[in-house]
């Protein structure tokens, strides 16, 4: 389980206004928008490049640009149809090749449709178009230059072998795309599931703190309210004093509340009250002492500050053993409840314990959340905790949190 974090200070968040921009991808772009570029490329490729090579058999005329045309025309249905349109761009440019028309880009189109079959999901289909083109091609320029069939150039190994290179080269590009971006979608699953639980386990925190908060300042003030509602005729000015305790610690209450709900809101100025420790554990005793107990702290060691997630955990533990104390626990014959707290401080550790002498202890784990809560306290940053009742009467609450960095 996740360490419990320390306490948390939000600040107001700058909308981003300066964003870098970047290059849309393919599948952002119109569907519109590739087809007049591989078109363009197509016509002027063949124009540029076809005399640099023997002369074609055949001249381009009206069927040759119509071939030209339709595998772009015919892409404009490559998101919905990526199967049907690669294979019609795909006879288109083997039908180009066999009448012998003048070499040049004119299986641009065919990539095209490929990486959109490829990108679509329909892989199997992708490389048994290439796979298909790629030996019909090389059939048709090997075999069939003599054998008056069709009009084809005479095979070259400079531009065949080139050809042939590409054709393997595009749909395992393909498939490297297709790979970074199943890796990206993984990365980016991962990262909200990891911001989910990250999400949850701060709500798991504030609900904790809100808990321990309320719990103990409320049962403080419902024991302080019954001592002035029994003493406001025969006495006063006790009851003046357990009032006045009543208004301390519910002002200390709004405040503390205050300060771990601020955590929710963007742009909460920082709290004005002390975060949570240990350094306002007299604070608590003192408290625990106004509401009718006898508290005795002792500390025990080289006395040292601790990491911030152990020092609001061992003051939780503190806070909610008291009051557990102040809500179950019956004075004995004495008439007034003794408490015992004693911090030990060691080289690798810090532990609490918490004895009272109560005649009824705490509920078990069933009966309510503080010590469910305190154990979870505990084994969150890797601690022991234990709770029940003690040899001779009473209860006990003790809990062992290692510190970081310790041997």
């Amino acid at each position: 389980m996740t360490p419990l974090p320390g306490p948390v200070t939000v600040s107001a968040v700058a909308p981003i206004t300066d964003v870098p921009a970047r290059w849309p991808r393919p599948s952002e772009l119109p569907v519109w928008a590739a087809p007049p570029v591989i078109l363009f490329c197509q016509i002027a490729g063949v124009h540029v490049i076809a005399p640099y090579f023997a002369p074609a058999p055949r001249a381009l005329d009206v069927l040759g640009y119509g071939l030209l045309v339709l595998g772009p025309l015919v892409l404009m249905g490559r998101r919905r149809w990526p199967v049907g349109v690669l294979v019609a761009v795909a006879a288109a440019t083997l039908l180009y090749h066999l009448c012998g028309y003048p070499v040049g880009p004119f299986f641009l189109a065919l990539i095209a449709a490929v990486l959109a079959a490829m990108t679509g999901g329909h892989r199997r289909a992708a490389w048994l178009a290439v796979i298909g083109v790629v030996c019909c091609y090389v059939a048709a320029s090997f075999l069939l230059p003599d054998s008056g069939l069709v009009l084809i150039r005479r095979p070259e190994l400079s531009l065949d072998g080139g050809v042939v290179a590409w054709a393997f080269l595009v749909p395992a590009a393909a498939e490297l795309a297709r790979n970074r971006a199943e890796r990206a979608a993984e990365a980016g699953r991962i990262a909200r599931e990891q911001q989910r639980r990250v999400a949850g386990e701060e709500r798991l925190r504030i609900a904790r703190e809100l808990h321990d908060v309320l719990a103990h300042n409320i049962s403080m003030i419902n024991v302080r309210a019954g001592v002035a509602l029994h003493l406001m005729d025969d006495d006063p000015e006790q009851a003046r004093t357990a009032l006045t305790a009543i208004k301390a610690a519910s002002k200390e209450a709004l405040m503390e509340m205050r300060s771990v709900i601020g955590v929710l809101r963007q742009g909460e100025q920082p709290p004005t009250v002390p975060t949570a420790g240990l350094a306002r554990l007299d604070g608590l005793v003192e408290a625990a002492r106004a509401a009718g107990m006898q508290v005795a702290l002792e500390r025990t060691g080289p006395v040292r500050d601790l990491p911030a997630g152990t020092d609001l955990a061992v003051f939780r533990i503190i806070q909610e053993s008291l009051t557990n104390i102040t809500r179950h626990a019956r004075p004995p014959a004495s008439g007034r409840l003794s408490v015992r707290i004693v911090l030990e401080y060691e080289e690798a550790a810090v532990t609490v314990r918490v004895d009272d002498d109560g005649t009824e202890p705490p509920p078990p784990d069933g009966g309510g959340s503080g010590i469910p809560g305190m154990r979870e306290r505990a084994v969150a940053l890797d601690g022991e905790f234990q709770a029940g009742p003690r040899t001779g009467g009473g209860f006990r609450v003790r809990a062992r949190l290692p510190l970081a960095g310790g041997s």
